[in-house]
């Protein structure tokens, strides 16, 4: 990812942000301290929240710094983010481009928190920072985060163990029945158009041949080109691609303009980058995957096959 005067401004907003929450640096992790709320944790993605509340328990106090159904790729540090990482005990970070501005927002803030890196403990590829996508990869970061909560919390070990337990063996059963609703589908119709390149784990995981997407890189923040959108309208004609899927954090302009010229329709939005607010069908990880399985089969399918997971 080229980093010039887009992190020149990152840095210029976050200057503004620390300018606005005078003295938060001076906090560090005592802020807060013997509050009795539990093991204070700061989380980037809400992935990532998610995963920390299931594991954590009434044990931990988890402040997600990304709201619901907002784009990881175009987030500004705001003065309450500051203030969550001076106070956090657990800083949980996804890994990767997806919140790679973290690291300026941590040194800024003063916090002596430790971090975890999620994207450490899981199969990554080609350096994809969408790794949750595959269900076995949040197995893997659900253990890792295990180990960095027992560690900061060592009484709590192991009620910790007991949770990543009962959580992983849900994400084994998610797991297996998205396998099953997919294989509903013939192979040769699943055929895979988004608005970005945020779904090539679940592809691969899932026998799922991605041809395109709107936006052809692995962040909203780009914009295609004339000459890119038309060879995606061939694409989509050549490989008689059933439905492009929006996202659910994006306005899919560009992507109903693309389904109008190429004769495919418009699928179920789906869960890329983010989850949803909790009345959604995109409220937790595992609501996300479900979801983004139903809908992928609606699509794929014409209509004519429904299933959505269990776990």
């Amino acid at each position: 990812m080229v980093c010039s005067s887009v992190c020149n401004v990152s840095r210029l907003r976050l200057l503004l942000v620390l300018l606005l929450a005078p003295g938060v640096a001076a906090c560090g992790s005592e802020a807060g301290a013997g509050r009795g709320e539990g093991l204070r944790v700061v989380a980037t993605t809400a992935q990532a929240a998610d995963f920390a509340r299931a594991v954590g328990g009434e044990r931990v106090t988890v402040t997600g710094l990304l709201a619901p159904n907002a784009d990881p790729h175009d987030f500004e540090v705001r003065p309450d983010d500051v203030r969550a990482l001076a106070d956090a005990q657990l800083v949980v970070r996804s890994g990767g481009e997806l919140d790679e501005w973290l690291g300026e927002a941590i040194e800024s803030s003063g916090t002596d928190a430790e971090a975890v890196t999620l994207a450490d403990h899981v199969e990554l590829v080609e350096d994809d920072p969408h790794w949750w996508q595959d269900p076995r990869n949040a197995i893997r970061a659900v253990d890792g985060l295990r180990r960095a909560l027992a560690a900061e919390d060592p009484a709590g070990a192991a009620g910790y163990e007991r949770a990543a337990a009962a959580y992983t063996e849900r994400l084994r059963r998610l797991d297996g029945a998205v396998e099953s609703c997919i294989a509903k589908v013939p192979a040769v119709d699943r055929t895979l158009v988004t608005t970005h390149d945020a779904l090539g784990y679940y592809a691969r995981r899932y026998g799922i041949r991605v041809v395109g997407a709107v936006i052809p890189s692995r962040s909203t923040v780009a914009q295609p080109s004339a000459g890119e959108t038309a060879r995606l309208v061939e694409t989509i004609e050549r490989e008689g691609v059933a439905a492009i899927f929006a996202e659910s954090s994006v306005k899919p302009d560009v992507e109903a303009a693309i389904a109008r010229e190429s004769g495919a329709r418009i699928g179920r939005a789906l869960w890329a980058d983010t989850l949803g607010p909790e009345d959604s069908d995109g409220a937790t990880y595992i609501d996300s995957i479900a979801s983004n399985t139903a809908a992928l089969v609606d699509g794929f399918s014409g209509g004519e096959v429904e299933c959505r997971p269990a776990a």
